[in-house]
């Protein structure tokens, strides 16, 4: 569903349940990174009211996973840490279209944004299946449910709005450009390190 290039090295679980502390606050900021990136999109495109509708709904459920994780952090005596750039979000930005048409922006920060929930309900999917933690990996299961379906809203987006875009190529060429650009990450501990 996902239509990942290149998947996760499984062994990507096993660095990140060795730091679990560093991996919860890694994402917890990522939560409240997605929940700002729905309100960016809706600050610039206020005019999609079924957008703005949809992205207020999404950007409330990434609070909502923020606080989650938070309150992991708290139940296990661990501290919320500073927030961390995260190299691969920020690499994957330079495929985005800078200089073209509002409408080109719009659906290339929809598909930079069905990118990284794609390959966050893919990292999640490994966490669920592989770490020991009981109670986190059910954790990382339903977030990963959640996560596919905030892929979806912001594919279903840039094909609607994008009808004189060819949508699903500048889809494929994102694909394409994230599976080379994953070949350099899965070493660390964080979501998308």
């Amino acid at each position: 569903m996902l239509h990942l290039k290149l998947e996760t090295d499984p062994r990507w679980a096993t660095i990140a349940e060795e730091n679990i502390e560093e991996i919860l606050t890694d994402h917890a900021w990522c939560e409240q990174k997605a929940a700002t990136n729905a309100i960016t999109i809706i600050t610039h495109n206020p005019q999609y009211e079924d957008l703005v509708t949809e992205l207020l709904e999404l950007a409330k459920e990434e609070l909502e996973h923020f606080q989650m994780v938070h309150n992991i952090i708290k139940e296990r005596g661990y501290t919320l840490g500073r927030e961390r750039k995260d190299s691969y979000v920020n690499e994957l930005y330079k495929f985005m279209n800078k200089g073209g048409s509002q409408l080109q922006s719009m659906v290339d920060r929809l598909l930079f944004s069905a990118m990284i929930e794609a390959r966050s309900c893919e990292r999640f999917k490994l966490l669920s299946e592989r770490i020991k933690d009981s109670e986190l990996s059910k954790f990382y299961y339903d977030l990963m449910v959640s996560e596919a379906g905030h892929y979806t809203t912001f594919i279903t987006f840039a094909r609607k709005y994008g009808k004189d875009i060819d949508v699903d190529k500048r889809w494929k060429d994102l694909v394409e450009f994230e599976g080379e650009l994953i070949k350099s990450y899965g070493k660390s501990g964080s979501i998308h390190g």
